[in-house]
């Protein structure tokens, strides 16, 4: 077998760059198209006639709550707003803890 030719090769970089504008692409536009209907969840304590009991969660004041991003009153561009910051956010969490983990080479050999 020979060694693949540097146009078949895709760097690292380049694999990271597309993958992370997929990542974007899906979470703020295809959110848009999000059902507006109650999660699996809401719909069953709805459908049991229990879901007037309910309440809000400690975080439900923060800017992010219920997959939105409160003041901006648009509820599409809320959403997409909302699944950029969290893909954002869960990217760099991920980046830190891969550069954390990742193996260092020993120092000192050439």
């Amino acid at each position: 077998m020979s060694a693949p030719t540097a146009a078949a090769r895709i760097s690292t970089r380049r694999l990271v760059l597309v993958g992370l504008a997929v990542c974007l692409v899906i979470a703020g536009v295809v959110s848009f198209y999000a059902s507006s209907h109650p999660d699996g969840l809401e719909y069953v304590a709805g459908s049991l006639g229990f879901d007037g009991v309910a309440q809000d969660s400690a975080t439900a004041g923060s800017p992010l709550a219920d997959y939105a991003v409160r003041g901006v009153s648009d509820n599409r561009l809320s959403g997409g707003l909302a699944g950029l910051v969290g893909a954002v956010v869960t990217g760099l969490l991920m980046f830190g803890l891969v550069m954390l983990a990742r193996r260092r080479a020993p120092r000192g050999r050439d």
